[in-house]
């Protein structure tokens, strides 16, 4: 199957870098702050990403455990971090590097998928017309902004990029488009797939790049579908039942790109139990870090990937290659399970025991992931019990896993079940 490394790798990169970059405050920058192109300009003029290292940050991705890395090549703002023959609204211009060609080469140079971000939406190009998400809807004389724009030659130039992303840089493996809004707002019209010509555009893809995956976020069907910034409650299917791929995508502290002010972090640990909790679902999870204006990975972030990447170092087994498990979990936790191995991963930590629904019986061995302790285990079945009782008032088939007081300096405690045949 074509998604069948998405489905092992399960923990990807994100990576929104550009001119707002500079600005450090939100990506959206131009658009919350209702910045004209003149206004936006010094961000272009002053984007010179000398820290920017892209082996170095596909190295960060691997060492955090993780599997693919997403670029943004073109964000809302129209700025393409790549050299295009369609406009001079380029990195190339600019700073004289065509950053998502070192982006492709050094992922694979650490053996890491390729993936590629691309905004379908661009406020900068003058045919792009002005609807309810454009940075100057808000202007006196807004209505009379779209005269003479013509969506049908910006088409030509959002297809002409892709093609050019598609055929100059080798085998890309993943390509993430952004995004549809068809619903009207404000006396405006959104933009939907009619707009991008979706179906034309997905089969360009398939044509140039047809092991490539793509997402669902030009407003029809392709291959899996991209919750963003909140967590699914359960595995996802389509309208036939049949399970639906998914990746959540989440980001360190709100903001995709670089905000300089916005502290409001997210903990290592919550971000592992995102991670375990996607891949309980079935899912994966797209983390993103936003690089500085000149391209380095912010301290702050830079000390949460190295701690979800100790994690990860003796955890990997529970996530990589792992999925959904189908068996109640205990309150404590999640399951994820790869071939005869199950995983417990435990958000909280209880006191002398924890009690496994309906596995009496069917585990082999158990023992801690973190340091490979064997953990005693007891049965609730009155013919199965050991000198060692469980406590009273758990069903029977319960399989209770005996755990020490103190609870494993990590950032979330696994149990590694082994499970009979």
């Amino acid at each position: 199957m074509r998604q069948q490394w998405f489905d092992d790798a399960r923990f990807g990169m994100f990576v929104h870098f550009g001119a707002y970059s500079v600005a450090a405050r939100h990506e959206w920058v131009q658009n919350y702050e209702r910045l004209t192109d003149d206004e936006y300009r010094p961000y272009i003029d002053h984007f010179d990403p000398d820290r920017f290292d892209a082996l170095a940050i596909a190295r960060r991705a691997k060492a955090t455990g993780m599997g693919y890395v997403v670029l943004t090549a073109k964000h809302h703002d129209g700025f393409c971090l790549f050299d295009s023959a369609l406009t001079d609204f380029t990195s190339q211009m600019v700073c004289g590097r065509d950053l998502v060609r070192e982006h492709v080469e050094a992922a694979r140079a650490e053996g890491l998928r390729v993936g590629i971000y691309y905004s379908v939406i661009d406020w900068h190009h003058p045919d792009f017309t002005v609807d309810w998400n454009h940075p100057r809807r808000d202007d006196e004389n807004a209505s009379d902004l779209n005269r003479g724009r013509d969506m049908a030659r910006y088409r030509d130039y959002l297809h002409g990029q892709v093609r050019e992303l598609l055929t100059r840089y080798g085998r890309i493996d993943y390509l993430f488009f952004d995004w549809t809004y068809p619903e009207a707002r404000d006396g405006w019209q959104g933009k939907g797939p009619q707009d991008w010509d979706a179906e034309a555009l997905l089969a360009l893809c398939r044509e140039l790049q047809p092991e490539m995956l793509v997402n669902d976020r030009l407003g029809i069907p392709a291959d899996f579908v991209t919750p963003e910034q909140y967590q699914p409650t359960s595995p996802l299917v389509d309208e036939t039942g049949e399970r639906q791929i998914w990746e959540a995508c989440q980001t360190l502290n709100g903001s995709w790109g670089y905000h300089r002010d916005n502290t409001d972090q997210k903990s290592a640990t919550l971000l592992v139990q995102m991670l375990a909790d996607s891949v309980s679902m079935d899912g994966n999870m797209l983390l993103n870090i936003g690089p500085d204006g000149r391209g380095a990975i912010a301290p702050r972030d830079g000390r949460t990937l190295d701690e979800i990447g100790d994690w990860m170092l003796l955890h990997r087994d529970a996530i990589i290659g792992a999925g959904h498990a189908d068996l109640r979990p205990p309150r404590e936790g999640v399951y994820t399970r790869r071939g005869d191995r199950l995983y417990l991963h435990l958000f909280s930590w209880p006191l002398g025991f924890v009690h496994l629904p309906d596995l009496a019986g069917r585990v082999s061995f158990a023992r801690l992931l973190n340091d490979g302790s064997w953990l005693k285990t007891s049965t609730s079945d009155p013919d199965q019990r050991a000198e060692n009782i469980t406590p009273a008032g758990e069903a029977e088939g319960t399989l209770t896993v005996h755990l020490p007081v103190r609870r494993p300096d990590v950032l979330v405690p696994v149990i590694e079940l082994t499970l009979r045949e």
